[in-house]
């Protein structure tokens, strides 16, 4: 059965009182440039996806061989041109489109447009309004994969507004990695992303996601991005941006619903040209003994413009614990970074939250040390740099990981 007309007209009644609603961070994009609709044809496989989208693809974590990979979803532009599951994992894990989701699920409506909320801000009225896919995961009760599942959203046509909506569910003590991602096959389009993502763990379940974004220059982001974890829960989030975007603004929110839920953040962010980047995350802690770790690396560069955010919010009146470190580097006079974390505490009096931030350049006394040992200070540089920016991914191809110290050498001379 499906989700019913009445629910989403609900859903709908309430986007369209949001339509001009402008958000409360970042550039006020209108949204009327972007009213292309493309529709493309579907592939037999991720070997048979044009050259240019190939390797935009390759070039945002996607692995086109599918070697390590349970599972491939790649929408362009507004079309879903391949998904594919293992056999393996047949009726273990659900992997389809959201709108075949809604077609085929009534019991969605306890999931879809319920922790993100239609009328947020103009962007989100516009997915609900304008849906154009995303896709939708469902790792049944106590199953693991053991490789990730891999998404990818790809625009290769100017002018357009990809609006998805993206919806992951970990039943009770599922695990499940997924990376995911988004991408640019015409590097000279200018266009905007929308991405709504819910992602529900359940009880005991595990969610590792991993995000890579590999956008340009005349490019507007807009993701907006909601979890809830129960009870023993674990969510970590990966994101990475080591390319230019001409503006992107997001900060998704966890809430640690469930007595010693987790939750961690790890973020990496390469400001490059005239970037404008506003990018944060938030936890909420409502359960006991929950935890909470978010972690901010950012280098600004030429002319970007980097805002590093980070809210800890306890509502529990039992223990929680909360960490934000967030660290900036700039290679540019005419960069900017602002690290603004916040820590929030509602009657929460056992509640421990701390942070952490900085702003510098690298240390000269660490270069030093490094060209003691044989280096030259071109290398100590690039070293120091590299380990700065390390998440240790699991499971990247190896070009994302050749292409990020590429950039690494590249910068590394401007550094000091």
């Amino acid at each position: 059965m499906p989700v019913s007309k009445k629910y989403i007209e609900e859903i709908k009644k309430q986007a369209r009182k949001a339509i001009n609603k402008v958000a409360p961070y970042g550039e006020d994009i209108d949204l009327t440039k972007f009213e292309k609709h493309i529709e493309r044809g579907k592939v037999e496989s991720l070997e048979m996806l044009p050259e240019l989208a190939k390797e935009a693809a390759l070039m945002a974590g996607v692995d086109v061989e599918e070697r390590e990979r349970s599972g491939s979803y790649v929408q362009m532009d507004h079309s879903v041109v391949y998904k594919k599951l293992s056999k393996l994992y047949e009726g273990k894990v659900e992997l389809m489109s959201t709108s075949e989701a809604v077609e085929t699920y009534d019991w969605l409506e306890d999931y879809f447009w319920k922790i993100v909320q239609p009328d947020t801000d103009k962007y989100t009225a516009q997915v609900a309004l304008n849906p154009t896919h995303g896709y939708f995961i469902r790792i049944l009760p106590g199953q693991k994969l053991e490789y990730p599942l891999q998404t990818c959203l790809m625009i290769a046509e100017g002018y357009i507004s990809q609006n998805v909506h993206n919806l992951v569910i970990v039943e009770e003590g599922a695990e499940l990695h997924i990376i995911t991602g988004c991408t640019l096959s015409k590097s000279d389009a200018v266009g905007i992303h929308l991405g709504i993502s819910e992602f529900y763990v359940k009880k005991g379940g595990k969610l590792f996601f991993t995000m890579i974004h590999n956008w340009a220059e005349n490019f507007y982001v807009r993701p907006r991005t909601a979890v809830v974890v129960e009870e023993d829960g674990v969510y970590v989030n990966n994101y990475a941006l080591m390319k230019p975007v001409k503006s992107i603004q997001s900060s998704p929110v966890v809430y640690l619903k469930g007595d010693r839920a987790s939750a961690r953040f790890n973020t990496v962010i390469y400001g490059l040209n005239d970037s404008y980047i506003d990018l944060g995350s938030k936890i909420i802690f409502e359960g006991k003994d929950t935890k909470g770790e978010s972690l901010a690396r950012t280098i600004a560069d030429h002319k970007s413009v980097i805002y590093s955010r980070g809210d800890l919010i306890a509502k529990t009146q039992n223990y929680c614990m909360g960490r934000l470190d967030c660290r900036g580097i700039i290679f540019s006079k005419d960069a900017s970074i602002y690290a603004i974390p916040q820590l929030i505490s509602h009657g929460a009096d056992k509640a421990d939250l701390s942070h952490e931030a900085s702003i510098g350049p690298i240390s000269e006394e660490q270069v030093e040390y490094l060209m003691s040992r044989g280096m030259s200070r071109d290398e100590a540089t690039s070293l120091i740099t590299s380990g700065f920016l390390n998440l240790d991914i699991p499971f990247l191809p190896e070009i994302i990981d050749k292409h990020i110290k590429e950039i690494i050498q590249m910068t590394s001379k401007e550094s000091l």
